[in-house]
């Protein structure tokens, strides 16, 4: 080591010293100086270590962490080994007897079970709880693994919640819910668009079972979401299942009174107001963080004294004052242009110095004007959280306009469909603003605008597929898809060139480097293929167990019986199969075209990102979940008995 580090190696007692403790590498504060990773880490990292140094945000920080991926796990890897091996080890004494052999059986059975128990144990705690590099990176190295975790698993579970039977009860004779004969003057109240209800539901198993999982799914959603905010939203004084379990059950215990009461019983049958309450729900973490920083006074600059080598570069140490604040500055600025306007100059008068102290602000003005960068940083994360819930109730109403309206020809279907994609790309672009992917762009989280893409993603697909139930003709179905990968295809290559990046840097639309642009816009290809096939896999799905399954009435939307609607369910299931085969086509194609053209693997990055931010993996999945579930839940038919 070069004489110019004047410094000692400093005692460490964490897995990393276990590590690195034959390693020539001094410790620079909190961190140590590792050298560079050999050839043989660089092929354990295998997708890793493809695009290092390519100028893409893995470069820098993201590079750290990428070597770090298997270095910092070997020892938590083998947690549960000396278990097993300890017993083996007591299980190894058997002679082998006859009078032992079903002893000897039990026990090997027994052994098995309990190292499955143990590795179940650690595979749930190392994806979902707290996820680890080393973990995701084995789950999305290979590509069916990896369809099976982000594809599969959110898809069966939207399906399996929505396929569980209710019970169902016949619908009384004088319900207003009744189709109208058609020569009364009530034949011509219009339906709702998902139809209209045909048998009464069980309105407790419904709270407790059907809306609780749903709930459930938004929190889970909402406190991922914090987690790659690297906040947690909850009392410490309460800690995390407390107070889940408390908005848990205020969650089914507020809607409780609304059923019981006669006359207010009509708004339980709105799947607006379940919907804008489950918003609620997922607002009280938002609230509750909030009211903890405001508690804490994190929103105000008094809250910790300045040390005195903080006060060196303050006013207040060279005048002797006390602490002093920009806001305290701007104060003073402001009575001296003030004094100075109220007294006349003379310029006769003789000079006199007064040695007197200039008025500062009172203390509570100090309080109320100062705001921390974290505290702002907080204020634009809620603010993306409220557009994204914002783009949810939109989408509602596109799709409430639109079922109430049919039918509608190919004209119409396309100004419908595209008007929402203009609709969410323009909040998603606002969104991935607020968010920003560097830091020191208002909450500058690669991560979270990492998922907000993908949640404005899904939720852009889920409406397109519930259209697909509502289409007449082939002829709709090829215009639709024909468009939209015609426009995936040719435009998605056109925006990653340099020419278009230097246009919109132009004309201030970006600030960041190709390389990072160019890195922004595959990822974007990456989570449009995980939302299109995650969408379409779960609409089939439902399109079966709904259709030929127990909760057909419930589900009237997909029930295709009516012989006055011009819809059909071979034509929607079979067309919808072509569709996704088109659509797993394009993305092919055009994922060729983009590594044939700029040299970059779309699927490469995608896992890169998994790997190195490994709490984007159960994020995801949450997120996946409650978009198709919302999707399935505002096209239910709710009538409690």
């Amino acid at each position: 080591m070069p004489d110019f580090f004047p410094f000692i190696p400093g005692t460490e007692t964490g897995r990393a010293a276990r590590q690195h403790a034959s390693d020539a590498s001094p410790l620079l504060g909190r961190f140590r100086a590792v050298p560079p990773a050999s050839r043989t880490a660089a092929r354990q990292l295998g997708l890793l270590s493809a695009s290092a140094g390519r100028g893409s945000v893995h470069v820098g920080y993201g590079a750290l962490l990428v070597a770090g991926v298997d270095s910092g796990s070997d020892d938590g890897d083998n947690d549960f080994d000396d278990d097993d091996d300890d017993d083996d080890d007591g299980m190894g004494n058997d002679n082998g007897s006859g009078g032992r052999g079903c002893g000897k059986v039990m026990r090997k059975v027994l052994r098995t079970w309990r190292r499955f128990a143990r590795s179940s144990r650690r595979n749930v705690r190392d994806l979902w709880v707290a996820p680890r590099q080393t973990a995701v990176k084995r789950v999305v190295e290979s590509w069916w693994r990896r369809w099976g975790v982000l594809v599969f698993l959110p898809a069966a579970l939207a399906v399996a919640w929505c396929a569980v039977p209710f019970p169902q009860y016949a619908l009384p004779p004088n319900s207003h819910e009744t189709k109208p004969m058609p020569d009364t003057p009530s034949s011509r109240h219009r339906a709702p668009g998902h139809g209209e209800a045909r048998v009464q539901v069980n309105f407790w198993f419904f709270l407790l079972v059907y809306y609780g999982f749903y709930n459930l799914t938004a929190l889970i959603w909402i406190t991922k979401v914090f987690n790659l905010y690297s906040l947690n939203w909850w009392p410490s004084t309460l800690g995390f299942p407390l107070t889940v379990s408390l908005i848990a059950i205020i969650s089914l215990a507020a809607p409780i009174p609304v059923y019981l009461i006669p006359e207010a019983r009509s708004i339980t049958v709105h799947n607006t107001a379940w919907i804008s309450w489950t918003f609620v729900i997922m607002a009280m973490p938002v609230a509750i963080a909030f009211c903890i920083l405001m508690t804490h006074e994190r929103h105000l600059g008094l809250r910790n004294s300045l040390s005195e080598t903080q006060r060196i570069f303050t006013s207040s140490w060279w005048t002797g004052k006390s602490d002093t604040l920009s806001a305290t500055r701007d104060f003073n600025r402001r009575r001296g242009r003030l004094g100075r306007a109220r007294t006349s100059f003379d310029p006769d008068a003789a000079l006199q110095v007064a040695d007197q102290s200039r008025p500062t602000m009172p203390v509570f003005m100090q309080r109320r004007r100062w705001l921390p960068a974290s505290f702002v940083r907080f204020v634009w994360f809620c603010l993306a959280l409220f557009i994204s819930l914002l783009a949810y109730l939109i989408g509602e109403a596109y799709a409430e306009i639109y079922l109430r309206t049919l039918p509608h020809n190919s004209f119409e279907t396309i100004v419908y469909v595209y008007s929402w994609v203009v609709t969410v790309h323009l909040l998603d672009a606002l969104t991935g603003w607020i968010l920003g992917a560097t830091e020191g762009e208002r909450v500058g989280s690669y991560p979270l605008s990492w998922i907000f893409k993908l949640y404005f993603m899904l939720t852009y697909q889920t409406y397109v597929r519930a259209l697909y139930a509502r289409l007449r003709s082939p002829t709709q179905f090829i215009w639709l898809q024909g468009l939209s990968s015609g426009f995936l295809i040719i435009l998605t290559p056109v925006t990653m060139t340099q020419t278009y990046h230097r246009v919109l840097s132009m004309i201030g639309l970006t600030t960041q480097s190709y390389a990072s642009y160019q890195k922004i816009c595959t990822r974007n290809v990456f989570i449009r293929f995980l939302a299109e096939n995650v969408s379409m896999l779960t609409f089939l799905g439902s399109i079966l167990v709904l259709h030929f399954g127990a909760n057909k009435d419930v589900y009237p939307y997909f029930a295709f019986d009516d012989p006055d609607e011009l819809y059909d369910f071979e034509l929607t299931f079979y067309a919808s199969m072509i569709t996704w085969a088109c659509e797993l086509t394009a993305g092919i194609v055009l994922r060729g075209l983009i590594r044939w053209i700029f040299g970059v693997n779309a699927s490469v990055e995608g896992k890169m990102d998994l790997a190195v931010w490994p709490e984007l993996l159960p994020t995801s999945v949450a997120v996946m979940l409650h978009v198709l579930q919302s999707m399935l839940f505002s096209i239910i038919r709710l009538h409690f008995r």
